[in-house]
């Protein structure tokens, strides 16, 4: 049976933070890939993201193009309406029937999974791996295999910002992504 984990996010843009937790819990679960999905439309947030879809998945291929087990999952890009992981993993469950599902989140969403679409459902579907953020607990009545990462206090919020006001990103993010962003002048005020 195969086992893949899955990071989902916006990746508006990915940085080395979530290649770190990729990374960290690829080998840690003994994991056969990572998966990068960008979400359509998360519905824990109230503005989805500043860029396109095509600029969102360019950055993320970047960002994986040196690493063989990570790949992108286009799923929730190719759906309407909101991004329920549980709906999504019911796409993936059909599609790959030989696979174990580890759905990585970080302890912002492991304190928020109470309010998450069918829980208890989606909890029969995969294996929850948590990692920990910064100002957060990793404090939940469900169960969540914890994995323990170096703690990055890199943020998509604090990629932008620098952008936006000419300052260094560089061993924030990968170099090619940093190249895409400053060639095709994304988040410049």
């Amino acid at each position: 049976m195969k086992r893949i984990g899955i990071l989902g996010g916006t990746f508006d843009p990915p940085h080395l933070g979530h290649l770190i937790i990729a990374n960290e819990v690829l080998h840690a679960k003994d994991l056969d890939e990572i998966w990068f999905m960008p979400n359509q439309e998360p519905p824990h947030k109230k503005k989805s993201y500043f860029l396109s879809n095509e600029d969102r998945v360019a950055l993320l291929r970047r960002a994986v193009s040196d690493h063989p087990q990570f790949q992108i999952e286009l799923v929730e890009l190719e759906r309407k309406g909101p991004s329920y992981t549980v709906d999504t993993i019911k796409i993936l469950h059909e599609r790959e029937k030989d696979t174990k599902f580890f759905f990585i989140i970080g302890a912002d969403m492991v304190e928020y999974l109470h309010k998450w679409r069918d829980i208890d459902y989606l909890l029969d579907l995969v294996t929850f791996v948590g990692v920990k953020r910064p100002d957060y607990q990793l404090t939940t009545k469900y169960p969540v295999d914890y994995v323990e990462i170096p703690e990055i206090g890199i943020s998509s919020t604090l990629i932008r910002e620098r952008m936006q006001n000419g300052k260094t990103i560089k061993y924030l993010v990968p170099d090619n992504v940093r190249t895409y962003m400053e060639e095709n002048h994304l988040y410049e005020p």
